[in-house]
């Protein structure tokens, strides 16, 4: 694994803007997804980080998550990486022996002997061109234990929309597990709001030809096939409509722990 600590930090700084709980379905989801990931003592798992990068103008989103993630791993070490020194320095405060904070972009400032076993990296490529999309995940798969993930995409301003690639680490590159949408329904249900916060390598690409404008076609026909479902409310209007989209031949998990709380994943 590369060291870069002493390096200039790769990237762009983010907006910074950020609210009280805007990832907390993000956190739900990996909690539910893998929760041994965040667990796992094996070998060079033992000790490993998760990243917040990019958590912007203050640290509310990395002590949040140290929050949730410490419920089941007390001692599970943390991260969140800025490229902003203003914002590193005003997270500092909030440091502790097992929760930190450093300057740092997509090339991760660890220091000797740091492993990773799980990168957040939320509503930071969205600034980013397309052709930057793919070296940043190269940048970030040197840092990342076989086995590990990064959740990566984003989300509305208030979390209520979002929309993620899950990616595994394998010997040396990522495996694209997932593309995960996910709704708490307070701004309704309807399949364009989504398009809004696809990632970077799907946002421009849903446009006749391309696997993501089909999928989403097929998923604006299942919604519209299954509007009657809307009677009984809109979680069960989402999960008639995944129901379709997998009879359709996507590959949906139609567990109901992802439909009924408003999660499509869509296998990849």
């Amino acid at each position: 694994m590369k060291k870069s600590l002493s390096k200039k930090p790769i990237g762009l700084p983010t907006r910074g803007k950020t609210a009280s709980n805007r990832l907390r379905r993000v956190d739900n989801f990996i909690l539910l997804y893998e929760p041994s990931l965040l667990t796992r003592t094996d070998n060079l798992f033992a000790d490993s980080f998760f990243i917040d990068l990019g958590y912007g103008f203050d640290p509310r989103t990395t002590l949040e998550s140290a929050e949730r993630f410490r419920r089941i791993n007390p001692d599970l070490p943390i991260l969140g990486v800025e490229i902003d020194k203003e914002r590193v320095d005003a997270a500092l405060p909030y440091a502790d022996e097992i929760t930190h904070f450093r300057l740092g972009g997509f090339n991760l400032p660890l220091q000797s002997g740091e492993r990773v076993r799980l990168i957040r990296a939320f509503n930071v490529l969205r600034q980013y061109e397309e052709k930057d999309f793919a070296p940043a995940y190269e940048r970030l798969a040197e840092y990342v234990l076989p086995g590990g993930l990064m959740i990566e995409g984003t989300s509305t301003p208030f979390g209520q929309l979002w929309a993620a690639n899950v990616v595994r680490k394998q010997e040396k590159d990522w495996k694209f597990e997932a593309l995960v949408f996910s709704t708490n329904f307070r701004m309704g249900f309807d399949i364009i709001d989504f398009q809004a916060v696809l990632p970077k390598n799907y946002i421009h690409h849903v446009v006749p030809g391309d696997e993501i404008y089909d999928f989403v076609e097929a998923w604006k026909r299942s919604a519209a096939e299954t509007a009657s479902a809307k009677v009984f409310g809109l979680r069960q209007w989402f999960v008639a409509s995944a129901e379709s989209l997998a009879a359709k031949g996507y590959k949906i998990d139609l567990h109901r722990k992802w439909l009924s709380k408003g999660w499509l994943i869509w296998n990849q």
